[in-house]
């Protein structure tokens, strides 16, 4: 059964794609062997995750010389639920299927449960969802505040 988590794939597949963003400015395509010294990913590993992202058409590539791989379309418009979905398929809490369907109401409290589990997959692909590569790469440059993290307090006047 699968837990409420993202996979291993969709946490390398955030990082590879928060690479390229964070280096987007430098005009030329990012090689699989950069992307994995700056991010510390194993590359063959890697090389599998960008072929999976290439095929959501999440990242371009380019061969020969000063070849490697772009992102396909601006970090305002990938988000983390696009991210992971591309890598590990839909974002649910767990493999239980859904409440009224094939029988799975026959035990008790079991439909309750199910609808339970459909809400929270719900709220996590929502989350995840508005989450945006370009917010990401805000907050590793400094520019924007973490999850958790409380807002600095606004700068008093002088009197």
């Amino acid at each position: 059964m699968g837990a409420v988590k993202v996979s291993t794939r969709g946490d390398y597949a955030s990082r590879a794609l928060l690479s390229l963003a964070l280096h987007a400015d430098d005009g030329r395509p990012n090689s699989v062997r950069d992307i994995a010294e700056r991010t510390g990913l194993p590359q063959p590993y890697l090389e599998q995750i960008l072929l999976a992202l290439k095929g959501a058409g999440l990242v371009r590539s380019k061969r020969g010389v000063g070849g490697g791989y772009v992102l396909a379309r601006s970090p305002e418009e990938i988000t983390l639920a696009d991210i992971v979905g591309a890598v590990d398929g839909p974002i649910a809490a767990g493999d239980f299927g859904e409440p009224h369907t094939n029988g799975a109401c026959d035990h008790e409290g079991q439909c309750v449960l199910l609808a339970i589990w459909a809400d929270v997959g719900e709220r996590m692909r929502t989350h995840l969802g508005s989450i945006r590569l370009a917010d990401i790469a805000g907050m590793t440059r400094g520019e924007r505040i973490w999850p958790g993290e409380e807002p600095p307090p606004p700068a008093r006047r002088g009197r």
